[in-house]
């Protein structure tokens, strides 16, 4: 399973969601696309499980490295 990693930590808030979505479309089937974010992505987990067919919701985890890192990683079915 190949893994693609996305920092939005430098990203305009309101650009990163469009930029996610890109990113995730371009992801084979089976393959994670694993984001660095400053706060835990629950909206984006939320618009993802409603809006996108071919995410993974069940293989989605989020674990926090330190104050202003989460590590969320967004498996594509």
């Amino acid at each position: 399973m190949t893994d693609t990693t996305l920092d939005v930590r430098e990203i305009p808030p309101m650009d990163r969601h469009p930029k996610i979505h890109d990113a995730f479309e371009e992801l084979e089937s089976g393959e994670t696309l694993t984001l660095i974010n400053d706060h835990e992505p629950k909206p984006l987990f939320y618009e993802m499980q409603a809006e996108v067919d071919e995410f993974d919701a069940d293989g989605y985890t989020v674990n926090q490295r330190d104050t202003n890192e989460y590590i969320a990683t967004f498996p594509k079915k």
